[in-house]
């Protein structure tokens, strides 16, 4: 055997990833790179913008999350790679589609550890005023990098230690938010429908802008599906594990959030509007629960860091192994741990640079931009691939191929048009920075980007 050929082998072995992961190793995943106490950071802003129908706008972004979850579930069960949206809409509709998708997922992904880290930061600091923000910055991104480059599998066993400590508080505020409500009304009092319709204040324009905002609580659950070389069994678990995790995290928040608008009904009398809920649990719980909640904070944004670094290196490592962009950098994967090491230190940089520029309220408003855009371009594929373009041996069902893709579609465009300006103007210049890079890459639209053969990732 020569050399080249030994060569060419052994970087074959290095460039597939091994699936490791169970179907619940997937949704203790998903459930931390969206957080059981996503809602706590929309809450505010949410009952503000919606004029007190805060509940009202996470159940409405739970329909379009779950409808585009069964979509991202069918393409990974077709192609279980690493990539996401990057692969999906390249191999349902087109390769230059897939990647103008994936750039675009790629600022959410990008823009999502950056956030955990700012909100992060501030909350230890807020917790612990003698620690300087810089230092505060370093210590989330340099951490949440370590954890990620010690392997999957260590990511997985940090993520169940996050979710219980999550998961304990979370439950101590529902218990002591109902003894509030009886205490203070009686039993009837657990039961309204002014948090879901306030005849004085309802409007449904406002709910639908609120909504844009409130579809925050579920970024992340895509997390799941670039996970797909890791996972046993892709093609079943993959789906599951995304639906579970978005079903899930709408019936919870919205039992945190409704029960929050019960204990607090005067939606804009908060002294702080970021930490709105945060307040709502000082008044149900006292001083402990009020401070375990910000604790909670830390660490609900060290978990989602995680997830949401991890879930970034393999998208790029997709988009690298594909050649379209340096594969020598982004398609490296580290010898011992099986990981995309150089990527989750890209990641880990850029996190702590741009959180020592960048505002949290800058950061939020343009985290949608690019998800959104990828979950329109996902629901997209699954129309074309199943029933337009339909691959041999599969019959078209008109329901599942275009009834429930065409609606996510749909719901998620509406979300997306509510967002606000300077989401739509940053996003705007990431997405022609994609074009350039993708005009370059393939010398003006002449060449094409050529993926590579699914069963590979089998």
């Amino acid at each position: 055997m020569d050399s080249s050929t030994s060569q060419g082998e052994q970087s074959d072995s290095i460039l597939r990833l091994r699936r490791v992961l169970t179907l619940w190793d997937l949704v203790l995943y998903g459930l931390v790179a969206v957080t059981p106490s996503a809602p706590a950071t929309v809450f505010g802003l949410a009952e503000l913008r919606s004029h007190g129908h805060a509940v009202v706008t996470i159940l409405a972004a739970m329909v379009a999350m779950v409808l585009t979850a069964i979509s991202y579930g069918r393409m990974a069960a077709l192609y279980p790679s690493a990539g996401s949206a990057y692969t999906y809409v390249g191999r349902g509709l087109h390769p230059y589609l897939g990647f103008v998708s994936g750039w675009a997922m790629l600022l959410d992904y990008v823009v999502s550890p950056l956030f955990c880290v700012i909100y992060g930061s501030l909350a230890l600091q807020r917790a612990v005023p003698a620690l300087p923000y810089p230092f505060c910055a370093a210590l989330f991104a340099g951490g949440i990098t370590y954890l990620n480059l010690r392997g999957i599998r260590s990511t997985a066993r940090a993520n169940q230690v996050l979710l219980t400590f999550m998961f304990a508080v979370l439950l101590s505020y529902i218990f002591l938010a109902i003894r509030y409500l009886l205490a203070q009304h009686g039993l009837t009092s657990l039961f309204s429908i002014k948090p879901f319709y306030d005849r004085a204040t309802f409007n449904v324009r406002e709910i639908a802008g609120a909504t844009s905002f409130a579809a925050l609580t579920y970024l992340g659950f895509d997390a799941v599906t670039t996970l797909a070389e890791d996972v046993k069994n892709p093609r079943r678990n993959v789906m599951l594990a995304a639906v579970l995790v978005c079903t899930f995290t709408g019936i919870f928040g919205g039992l945190l959030v409704y029960l929050g608008q019960l204990a607090w009904p005067e939606y804009n009398t908060y002294s702080n509007i970021e930490t709105a809920f945060i307040e709502v649990t000082g008044r149900v719980g006292g001083v402990w629960l009020f401070q375990a909640m910000a604790i909670l904070l830390v660490v609900a944004n060290i978990g989602a860091g995680m997830t949401t670094q991890v879930g970034a290196a393999r998208l790029l490592f997709g988009m690298g192994r594909d050649d379209v962009i340096p594969r020598r950098f982004f398609a490296h994967l580290h010898p011992v741990r099986n990981t995309p090491n150089r990527n989750i230190w890209l990641i880990g940089i850029l996190a702590y640079a741009g959180a020592l520029v960048m505002s949290y309220e800058l950061t939020a408003e343009i985290l949608n931009f690019g998800a959104f855009l990828g979950f329109m371009g996902v629901n997209l594929a699954v129309i074309w691939q199943f029933w337009v373009r339909r691959a041999e041996g599969r019959a078209r069902e008109f329901f599942a191929d275009i009834v429930l893709p065409g609606l996510g579609f749909v719901f998620c465009t509406i979300i997306w048009l509510g967002l606000g300006a300077p989401a739509k103007i940053a996003g705007g210049i990431w997405f022609v920075i994609g074009l350039v890079v993708l005009a370059t890459h393939t010398r003006g639209f002449q060449q094409p980007i050529v993926l590579p053969d699914p069963a590979n990732y089998e």
